[in-house]
């Protein structure tokens, strides 16, 4: 079986939607502390992503793995960043790192 089937298509598009919506929806306050929640289910994404991308589905497949591998990459470091960044925020201002 090669390249993608509409099933696989629509749940990928149908993700991309959801996805945008519920992130869109977060007030800024909440942003940080959900990003450092998520941080775990970024690195299933990571892995899942590196599967489809490692596996010979086709050229298409292949491409859509290493735009997830590489998004999923971004999301799971500035998801890191941005915890360390929170982090330093509440610590004491003579603590030492």
């Amino acid at each position: 079986m090669s390249g993608i089937s509409f099933i696989e298509l629509y749940v990928f598009v149908l993700a991309a939607f959801v996805g945008y919506q519920v992130i869109s929806r977060v007030p800024p306050l909440l942003h940080t502390p959900l990003m450092s929640a998520t941080n775990a289910i970024s690195g299933i994404s990571l892995v899942g992503s590196l599967v489809l991308a490692g596996a010979d589905y086709g050229t298409l497949a292949t491409w859509l793995g290493f735009i997830a591998v590489t998004s999923s990459s971004l999301n799971v470091i500035g998801g890191f960043l941005i915890t360390d960044r929170m982090l330093r925020m509440f610590k004491r201002s003579g603590s030492k790192r």
